[in-house]
């Protein structure tokens, strides 16, 4: 059997698909457990992400909130390097706001707003059909109304850890947000 090497300790393929990979799970945080579909079509695994500070947002290309995406891009700039990721979830569950493919979503975000942050493919965020992140967040930090994400660019802060810190409503404008980033960037 062929013995792989990770750091200063061998161990077989048998070795690492069995105990070992169960005790690195239970390591790994349950937010970097969940993977989505990007904007392409590829399966991202959020483990991606760990140690990095997310701010996880459902958003829209025709809602009156889509100039929110100049707020976001612009924490991304400032913040990326220090740690900072925003993860965009296109969502047509509020009023058909989302209508278009990805191809549509990607060239209307770059276009119109010069994203740069990782955009994913069109999911549900509330429902049956709600992406398990989605259910997952909503299930740690409901909103003041309940769980379910009510509109979109709700906002949901994550810290290094994979920990849920924080959900913003629709409304709260991105460069609200910074003073709370700055701190969880910190932690």
């Amino acid at each position: 059997m062929p013995l792989l090497k990770r750091g200063s300790r061998q161990y077989s393929r048998n070795d690492h698909a069995g105990v070992n990979a169960r005790k690195a799970k239970t390591h790994m945080s349950e937010f970097h457990q969940f993977c989505a579909r990007s904007l392409g079509g590829q399966e991202i695994p959020l483990e991606r992400f760990a140690g990095k500070v997310a701010l996880v947002v459902n958003t829209a290309s025709k809602c009156g909130l889509t100039p929110q995406y100049a707020g976001l891009e612009d924490l991304y700039l400032r913040y990326s390097e220090s740690g900072l990721v925003i993860l965009g979830f296109p969502c047509d569950q509020f009023l058909h706001q989302e209508p278009g493919d990805a191809t549509s979503i990607e060239s209307g975000c770059l276009l119109n707003y010069g994203v740069s942050f990782p955009m994913f493919g069109k999911i549900d965020v509330k429902g049956a059909n709600a992406h398990p992140l989605f259910a997952w967040l909503t299930a740690r930090l409901p909103g003041i109304f309940g769980r379910a994400v009510k509109w979109n660019f709700t906002k949901f802060l994550v810290g290094r850890d994979g920990t849920p810190l924080r959900r913003f409503a629709p409304m709260t404008k991105p460069e609200k947000l910074e003073p709370l980033i700055r701190r969880a960037l910190k932690d």
